[in-house]
């Protein structure tokens, strides 16, 4: 067809204002023309919105002046913001139209939905638009109201855009019942679908036409060529993204933003959305930035839209709200901050910019974690390899079908067959039966408040008097969250909305973020918060619950492939786009995951972790990366059985990659039987159970009681509260199901039966399988552990391992009930450093020291005999050689009968001599006992493992038991020791302990040669004025400093120097130069950066190339091979030394430039050789080396205390070196110093001599400005200054 079926106007229109067409319009341009129904499927920016409406509103146009007052094309989209862009963008090029050909008639295009003004509406319905743009929910509403059928009774084409946006939840099924609802009141509408990422395309395109329509389908695929690069911080990411972390990722936002004209930054959840609109404010200024996200009133979205279109704005913050086709104007950079949860959605958000047919969409992925950069690994790798998420097709849900029936039979009466005739003609209800349907029409047709009438005679339906607007207050698909309103003073403007429990918590005066403005809380009342503007005051965040997406199949499935193929640097770089520092950090972060466990958990291999919390309790971690809804089956089917098999109920958390479950002192058990717990014939039924008690069950059942209308939200016009619509849904299940709600005590024994008969009960059950978890992937996980399909792995741990973190840390969101924070034993477990992965058979031993102060405590200390009788109670019996001690108070207690002995064993008469009873009294006064104790009955010593009582060890070097109390003793003791090595000091503690570590203090000062030696090797690499190394900075750190020690170490060999950074012209006494051993001279000629701009003079050459020529060489034969005066030889010498390219074996050599000219003496010519220093070493730096330098400097480092040093090399290059040498044991990780954040590290030495620091915020030294150590100590100070008085050390 082309442009030659089109309307001449039309035509000529397209080809001067637009050009060529593309090919959707090509191709989908003949089928629209000929009536079909069509699903275009095309990516991002390749016009197929224009190849939909042009050719629906070529038919308008040529009708003429015939063309009357009906609406005649509907356009669904799946957001309002996108129904307002859509609308602007139709009415100019109509409006051009127009201007080229006045006889084209006028095509009016109108928005309806839930943002438009009530008078907007009115004048609608009096004077129809040609053109409807609205929502799946105004649609809906507009097919239930009289005024809105009347309007909707002449169209002949309706128009879904976004398809794929609308299948993932029971909206698709909503608006399919909607089309069939269109279908029979204005007859068979054409249906054109567009979509950008579905997956397959043939099961989009059934869910469109529905029944008994055929479907032409234009495919031209997903993908555009784009540019997606993945973006690390300079400080190495963690398990939770530090404040410091976030400024670099929001400096370098910055950067980029800076080269483009307009910048989209999209994050995961609104709160994000908000904090992360004003810290990029605060760094580019207020009016630069905006904040765009579905809790904004319409106003407040459409200003951020269009200021973002006019260039106003520089950069705009959004969340899934601008992720559709809606038109902000041209827009350079994408900026995904966090990974989206789906392929697609990536997709979606990275083809907003280049947002046209022929441009480069371009996007930068900042992973925020260590387990998102795994994620932006997988995701850029499906990206470049053309994979796609599947797009999921909904299911039959019985509320929003018990929804529209009442809303369809409040329109007119219908007969129940013919109901369910043009019901099943939509795709979701193709497969509903009968018996079914009636169920559904049954919630609504008996009792008082019935909504439904039914003629059984006749079988007909009609809605009640009350059903229309219960139908249209309470319609619709999307769950019911209790929001508060927040209403801008004194004009009462509808700003956004809140949470309902972030309004519950706030007070009056509070301030908060919304919109990228401040505001303060004048008043919290009913619904509303009452807000005046804060003028800028440091605000607080609000937060949004329900903002917790779960990673697609097909994500999960590219994870494990880069889990399992990840460690090779190369593949990551080839297969995932990563850059060398992405590649490496990520091949760093599976290595030691895989060090610590011994396997990596892929999607065909389970790794199960156990170890021990604070609380004495174990964490059992099941790394599964099959994404959180199959891990949420896991792990509350899981905890149903351990409830079953041991009588308690566990706390348990998951997340996209494990689920942890909080064991309890009951639960001791072999690893390997975890994985028979559950059966595959039986895993279906143990999670149906698990849910009925768990709130995902309540809360689903309150959203499907609210969506049937069997609980209406509004009465009266009014908004019902939140309590009242909570217990009214408490109460409609109590009448349902009334075994869920019964109390225990009077329930039988084994599995509630369920009233699967119930369409709501049914219906709750499903959401819960097949949305909120994935009972299919569940149930294959369960038969591929027990059938060997899937490998699995068990390791006892003594501390978490690295991915076992980021499940430690899980959002509140993910914990699998809605037990409080502080009551989450999760929370318990500190994350202290993994110890040397390679080392992974010690993990499990247990500390000498820690043990023997445990039998110690454990052991009884009785001190009269009747302590020692009541200490036999509980121990069963002690042994002869135990009893020798209290021998006088057994003779004592044996006289008066209360003890008996036989066998070499003393025992209270009292005492149980029922074997399991007495071992375990013992193992409690004994501690650890190893597999040879004579105690050590092995059949005992299994029967109170399986009861939880003790558990199997290894320390020593051998295989043992300890009772569970006093294991988690020791390992308590184990980390308080930890935690009080590494106790933070205040900075006013570490200057102090600075002065002393680097012997500027009082009676730590250095002596002789020796001294010289260590003061400089302390302080290799920093460079000073030269004049000041022998005038401040050694006479501050070595007693009765001598010059001659100096030289004694420079023409010993021992010690050499150079200028490394920069060079020039200066003055020889202001130069500066670092002192280094000479076995270091590799690294720090690495390391040296000079001027090479810089030319040396002829003085200065003559004696560089004789230096280079000849080699090292005294002054007096630099003169005569020269043949240049000395004073010209010095000078040259002077400046060989400023420009970093002249060295001497004495420091004398150069104390005599420094000498005015009538001082110098002949006989210091001699005193040492001058040579060229090396040039800078070509081989690569070793930042380990480097690390080892700065550590014998500071002791204790991290990126502030460095500020002042000079060396290139990145601190997180330094910080992996760091984290090496914490593994092997040569330095120790943790907080160190209070007031600064990231990773800190000192050597085991350091540490005690940092504690033992006086914490003094004044100095009893005075260092020069020169001095190098000064800045440092000034600054620490200052800190201390600024906080107030000193602060005693924090754990």
């Amino acid at each position: 067809m082309a442009l030659s079926g089109f309307h001449p106007s039309v035509a000529r229109w397209f080809a001067s204002e637009v050009g060529t067409p593309t090919a959707p319009q090509r191709r989908g341009w003949p089928a629209i023309a000929a009536g079909k129904h069509v699903l275009i499927a095309a990516p991002t920016g390749s016009g197929k919105t224009l190849a939909a409406f042009l050719a629906a509103l070529d038919g308008l146009l040529r009708e003429g002046p015939q063309l009357g007052d009906q609406t005649r094309i509907v356009y669904v989209s799946p957001l309002k913001a996108l129904s307002n862009d859509v609308r602007k963008n139709l009415l100019a090029p109509l409006e051009r139209l127009r201007e080229l050909d006045p006889s084209l008639p006028e095509v009016r295009v109108l928005v309806r939905t839930g943002d438009t003004p009530a008078a907007e509406r009115t004048a609608m319905l009096r004077k129809p638009p040609h053109v409807l743009v609205t929502t799946p929910e105004s649609l809906y509403i507009l097919l239930t109201s009289e005024s809105g059928r009347a309007l909707l009774g002449g169209v002949r084409t309706v128009i879904v855009d976004e398809v794929h946006a609308l299948l993932g939840d029971k909206r698709a099924a909503h608006l399919a019942l909607s089309l069939e609802r269109l279908c029979a009141l204005a007859g068979e509408v054409q249906r054109i679908g567009l979509s950008a990422t579905q997956k397959p395309i043939e099961d989009v395109g059934r869910f469109l036409g529905g029944v008994g329509r055929e479907v032409e389908l234009i495919d031209e695929g997903h993908l555009r060529t784009l540019e997606l690069r993945v973006e690390l911080p300079p400080s190495p990411l963690e398990t939770v993204c530090s404040l410091e972390t976030m400024g670099e990722i929001y400096a370098r936002i910055v950067e980029l933003s800076a080269k483009a004209r307009t910048t989209l930054v999209f994050v995961l959840t609104r709160k994000m959305a908000e904090r992360t609109a004003a810290a990029l404010a605060q760094r580019m200024g207020a009016d630069q930035v905006g904040c765009h996200h579905s809790s904004l009133s319409r106003e407040r979205r459409l200003d951020a839209e269009q200021r973002l279109k006019r260039g106003e704005l520089k950069l705009l913050v959004a969340t899934a709200s601008l992720e559709l086709g809606i038109d902000i104007g041209e827009v350079d950079l994408v900026v995904q901050l966090g990974v989206p949860r789906t392929i697609a959605a990536l997709l979606q958000r990275i083809g907003r910019s280049g947002h046209g047919v022929g441009r480069t969409p371009v996007g930068v992925l900042f992973p925020l974690t260590r387990d998102e950069l795994v994620e932006a690994a997988a995701i850029a790798g499906a990206v470049r390899r053309g994979a796609l998420d599947r797009t999921p097709q909904p299911r039959t849900p019985l509320d929003i079908l018990a929804q529209q029936i009442v809303a369809e039979c409040a329109s007119r009466s219908w007969s129940e067959q013919e109901l369910f005739a043009a019901f099943t003609r939509a795709w979701p209800y193709q497969a509903l039966t009968r018996e079914r349907f009636d169920a559904a029409v049954a919630l609504h047709t008996q009792g008082r408040a019935a909504l439904l009438h039914r003629d059984g005679v006749n079988g007909v339906l009609r809605g009640t008097r009350r059903a229309r607007l219960a139908a249209i207050t309470c319609g619709g698909a999307i769950p019911d969250s209790t929001q508060y309103r927040v209403l801008a003073e004194p004009e009462g403007v509808f700003v956004g909305a809140v949470d309902e429990d972030f309004a519950i918590e706030s007070t009056t005066g509070d301030v908060f973020q919304l919109g990228a403005t401040s505001w303060r809380i004048l008043k919290v009342e009913a619904g509303a918060l009452r807000v005046a503007d804060a003028q800028g005051a440091p605000p607080s965040m609000p937060f949004w619950f329900g903002e917790a997406p779960s990673r697609s199949a097909e994500l999960s499935a590219e994870v494990s492939r880069v889990r399992e193929h990840g460690r090779e640097r190369a593949w990551l770089e080839r297969e995932c786009g990563l850059d060398a520092q992405a590649a490496d950090e990520l091949a760093r972060y599976l290595e030691e995951g895989v060090a610590a466990l011994g396997a990596m958990p892929t999607l065909r291999n389970v790794v199960l972790e156990r170890f021990f919390d604070d609380s004495g309790g174990m964490q059992l971690v099941l790394h599964a990366p099959f994404g959180a809804r199959v891990n949420r089956a896991f792990g509350l089917a899981l905890r149903k059985r351990f409830c079953r098999h041991f009588g308690f109920e566990l706390q348990a958390a998951a997340n996209e990659d494990a689920l942890t479950l909080a064991l309890g002192p009951q639960h001791s058990f072999e690893l390997e039987t975890v994985v028979q717990f559950l059966h595959e014939r039986t895993a279906s039924a143990v999670l149906e159970q698990a849910l009925l008690a768990s709130p995902l069950f309540e809360s689903r059942w309150r959203w499907n009681a609210a969506r049937s209308l069997c609980v209406e939200r509004f009465r009266s016009g009014k908004r019902k509260p939140a309590p009242l619509l909570r217990m009214q849904a408490d109460d409609l299940l109590a009448g349902a199901f009334p075994d869920v709600v019964a109390c225990g005590e009077n329930l039988p024994p084994g599995d509630l039966p369920i009233p699967r008969e119930h369409p709501l009960v049914a219906q709750t059950l499903d959401d819960c399988l097949h949305h909120a978890l994935d009972v299919e992937g569940f149930v294959a996980l369960v038969r591929g552990l027990r059938d060997g399909s899937i490998a699995h792995v068990c390791v006892d741990a003594a501390s978490p391992s690295p991915f076992a973190r980021s499940v430690l840390a899980v959002k509140p969101y993910g914990f699998l009930d809605d037990a409080p924070l502080e009551e989450r034993r999760t929370q318990a477990v500190r994350q202290r450093r993994t110890l040397d992965p390679r080392r992974a058979a010690e993990l499990g031993q247990l500390d000498p020291a820690a043990i023997a102060r445990v039998r110690e405590e454990a052991w009884p200390d009785p001190r009269n005999a009747e302590e020692l009788h009541e200490a036999l109670q509980w121990i069963g019996y002690v042994t002869d050689d135990e009893a020798r001690p209290w021998s006088a108070w057994f003779g004592e207690l044996a006289a008066q009968r209360r003890v008996e002995h036989e066998g070499g064993r003393w025992r209270a008469v009292e005492a149980s001599r029922e074997p399991l009873t007495a071992l375990l009294g013992r193992l409690e006064a004994l501690g650890p006992i190893h597999d040879d104790h004579p105690d050590a009955d092995e059949g005992l010593l299994r029967q109170l493992e399986a009861r939880g009582a003790v558990l199997r060890v290894h320390f020593e070097g051998r295989g043992g038991w300890c009772e569970r109390r006093l294991l988690a003793r020791v390992q308590n003791y184990t980390l308080d020791a930890l935690r009080r090595a590494i106790a933070a000091v205040s900075p006013a503690q570490h200057a102090r302990f600075l002065e002393r570590w680097q012997h500027v203090a009082p009676g730590t000062l250095l002596e002789g040669p020796a001294g010289v030696l260590e003061a400089l090797r302390q302080l290799a690499g920093v460079e000073a004025p030269l004049s000041a190394w022998e005038k401040h900075i050694l006479p501050a750190r070595v007693a009765k400093y001598r010059a001659e020690w100096l030289d004694q170490l420079g023409n010993s060999g021992r010690i050499t120097w150079r200028r490394l950074w920069g060079a020039g012209h200066s003055a020889l006494r202001a130069t500066p130069i670092a002192f280094f051993p000479r076995d270091e001279a590799e690294l720090w000629n690495t390391l040296a950066q000079r001027d090479e701009s810089l030319e040396p003079s002829w003085p200065a050459r003559a004696a560089l190339t004789h230096l280079r020529e000849r080699g090292a060489s005294f002054l007096d034969e630099l003169v005569r091979a020269t043949r240049m005066l000395p004073a010209d030889v010095e000078r040259g010498l002077a400046e060989l030394v400023a420009l970093g390219l002249a060295t001497a074996d004495s420091f004398a050599s150069v104390r005599h430039l420094l000498r005015p000219t009538h001082r110098r003496r002949d006989t210091e010519l001699a005193s040492g050789r001058w040579s060229a220093v090396s040039s800078s070493s070509s081989a690569p730096m070793d930042p380990e080396t480097l690390a080892r330098v700065l550590l014998r400097r500071y002791g204790v480092v991290f990126r502030a205390v460095l500020e002042h040093e000079r060396y290139p090399t990145p601190w997180r290059e330094l910080a992996r070196a760091l984290r090496l040498m914490e593994l092997r044991g040569e330095v120790r990780g943790g907080r160190f110093v209070t007031r600064f954040s990231g990773e800190q590290f000192a050597l085991p030495e350091a540490v005690s001599q940092l504690r033992a620091a006086p914490n003094e915020a004044e100095s009893s030294v005075t260092l020069h400005d020169s001095d190098p150590l000064a800045a440092t100590v000034r600054r620490q100070s200052n800190l201390s200054h600024a906080a107030g008085a000193p602060r005693a050390p924090e754990a």
